[in-house]
């Protein structure tokens, strides 16, 4: 009986996996449709303030965010060991502490909203637009970050299919929205600042229901609210709001940074070239997902060996995987640009290719971040990413401002500094915290970055050679590099181990097909 969890979570996975793919593919839908559709309804101007939006709201839930964060973690622990008791001090003590949070962050996200537009680039008329777009967005998110204490749930109990359901159902009634409304009253920020609201609100309801069927152990209770939880809480808790700053500071600071230093416009066509980075972390935001639950469900059960065999073929097979799109779109991006948003916008193709080649490694070590969070040891790395968040800041202004180069200052920042911490830092601290080879992690990340230039190179080449219309040699063009790596692949780069963990990912039927 004593490997039943562990047979669950196995039994789970190819559920979670088509699960997670389903929802990234709507993903990729409807924010490959929604960017044309907002610059045509819009303007790339206003287009900009949306991803900005996000951007801020970012910094403006990151207590909330960091919290839920250290109740993934005490929670799953605690469901996984099948001590309800304390599942139930953690949960509560979470649920009451977060709503006080939210309560004291509200005044902060009217703040941002209202002074808003004077603070960033917004386009003559849209003062009022852009309020209640910023005020939407953010109230969208504290709600959203609110129900994580019912979403943590299904995490812990390896439920990522229904984690995705509540995902997908935000998606689809926010973008559901924003499609009808703007065809009934016509295209306004505000009207997408609703839109945002209105998911996050059935979502979060989703949510809840999800939660009392998945996991009918935990109830709400005031009595349950402990002091000493909060101790626990509020230590990781801290140390993770440093490492979110920086990560931020990373990952959300530059279409501010280009929309205060360089207009509205700029930011537009910088959030253009951005999108497809936010996709290629959504994909890898997908695989790795998949992977968290159970890296701690191995820690909790002391599979140190377990824990490390699969973190090092993670690592690897995250790199392969996401070395095809990130080869095609830095070959193929002008091409891309031009079937997508026309060809006036062809000229981003340089910067797309700034924005992405760097995450050959920066996505390929994303699920080292689970074995910081399952031992607890998240000071370091938070210290370090908030330093260094400072730094990329400090370096993009630097870049844009003293070389010249604009923007492109701005994109080159993000991509040294980033890429410097997860090439050597943060393969390093993994190895630090598990007590293995201090070349462990990072030989794992050689083969991604290879396939990842490679496929560029061969992508790029084909894209000048083919002389086609620009959909056929997008078609052909990926097709062709996509069947021959992913045969190469399968043939020559995976192990036994790692072909073994990629088909336990699979439906049983495809199993049968490919053993």
């Amino acid at each position: 009986m004593e490997n039943s969890p562990e047979k669950g979570f196995a039994a789970q996975l190819p559920k979670n996996l088509a699960a997670n793919i389903a929802y990234f593919l709507a993903n990729v839908v409807i924010g490959v449709l929604l960017v044309p559709y907002f610059i045509n309804t819009l303007g790339v101007a206003a287009y900009g303030l949306i991803p900005l939006a996000t951007s801020v709201t970012g910094y403006v839930a990151i207590v909330v965010q960091s919290l839920n964060t250290a109740v993934s973690r005490f929670l799953t622990v605690d469901l996984q060991r099948e001590d309800y008791a304390a599942a139930n001090r953690t949960f509560n003590t979470a649920l009451f502490g977060l709503t006080a949070v939210i309560l004291l962050m509200v005044p902060v996200a009217l703040a941002v909203a209202y002074f808003a537009p004077a603070i960033f680039h917004v386009p003559a008329g849209e003062e009022t637009g852009a309020i209640l777009l910023f005020l939407g967005v953010s109230t969208a998110f504290l709600i959203r970050s609110w129900s994580g204490n019912f979403t943590v749930q299904l995490f812990a109990y390896n439920r990522l299919d229904l984690q995705n359901l509540v995902n997908l159902t935000n998606l689809i009634v926010q973008t559901g929205l924003i499609v009808l409304l703007f065809a009934l009253i016509g295209p306004d920020l505000a009207l997408i600042g609703g839109a945002y609201l209105a998911g996050a609100v059935v979502a979060s309801v989703v949510s809840i229901i999800l939660a009392r069927q998945v996991c009918p152990h935990l109830h709400l209770s005031l009595r349950a609210f402990d002091r000493t939880r909060v101790k626990d809480l509020g230590e990781m808790g801290w140390w993770v709001v440093i490492n979110q700053i920086g990560s931020l500071l990373f990952l959300q600071i530059d279409l501010i940074v280009v929309n205060m230093l360089f207009g509205a416009t700029s930011a537009g066509e910088y959030a253009i070239a951005l999108q497809w980075v936010i996709l290629l972390r959504a994909v890898a935001g997908v695989l790795s997902g998949v992977l968290t639950p159970t890296i701690l469900s191995c820690y909790a059960r002391n599979q140190t060996e377990t824990l490390i065999k699969v973190s090092k073929s993670a690592v690897k097979l995250m790199g392969l995987a996401m070395a095809l799109p990130i080869g095609l779109v830095c070959g193929l991006g002008s091409q891309l640009l031009t079937v997508w948003v026309g060809e006036e916008f062809a000229s981003l193709g340089p910067l797309m290719i700034l924005l992405t080649i760097h995450l050959a490694v920066n996505l390929a070590v994303l699920p080292l971040f689970s074995i910081n969070v399952a031992y607890n040891q998240v000071r370091v790395p938070g210290i370090v990413t908030f330093v260094m968040g400072i730094g990329n800041f400090s370096l993009a202004i630097a870049l844009a401002l003293l070389t010249g180069w604009g923007y492109y200052g701005v994109a080159a920042a993000g991509a040294i500094v980033l890429t410097l911490k997860n090439t050597f830092f943060t393969p390093w601290y993994a190895t630090r915290i598990l007590g293995v080879d201090i070349h462990t992690f990072t030989r794992s990340l050689i083969p991604g970055i290879a396939a990842a230039v490679l496929i560029g190179v061969a992508a790029g080449t084909m894209g000048v050679v083919l002389q086609l219309p620009t959909m056929v040699t997008l078609v052909v063009a990926g097709a062709a590099i996509t069947l021959i790596y992913l045969v190469g692949t399968w043939a020559f780069a995976l192990n036994g181990f790692e072909r073994g963990l990629f088909v336990s990912y699979l439906p049983p039927a495809f199993r049968r097909m490919i053993v």
